[in-house]
């Protein structure tokens, strides 16, 4: 308990720029896999953007939404090679 008190102090004496830097980035960090859609994979990036908001409170379903950012372009690059491999 002593450690929520001692957060909340902390908390408390910030000024309102230092609350907007930390609400920037975390709403960078929140919607970083749409950012990154945006360049790799622009396909899905609508989606991405949509499922990024239930997604930031789960660590989880946030790696996910990053893997599928970054792997949009690698499907379609590979997938000829793994046609013409068949």
């Amino acid at each position: 308990m002593e450690m929520f008190n001692e957060f909340w102090a902390q908390l408390q004496s910030l000024n309102g720029v230092q609350i907007g830097i930390i609400l920037f980035a975390v709403a960078v960090v929140w919607f970083l896999p749409a950012m990154v859609a945006a360049v790799l994979n622009p396909a899905h990036a609508k989606y991405i953007l949509v499922a990024c908001v239930p997604a930031g409170f789960s660590i989880i379903a946030w790696c996910g939404l990053m893997v599928w950012a970054c792997t949009g372009k690698v499907f379609e690059k590979y997938k000829d090679k793994v046609a013409q491999t068949s």
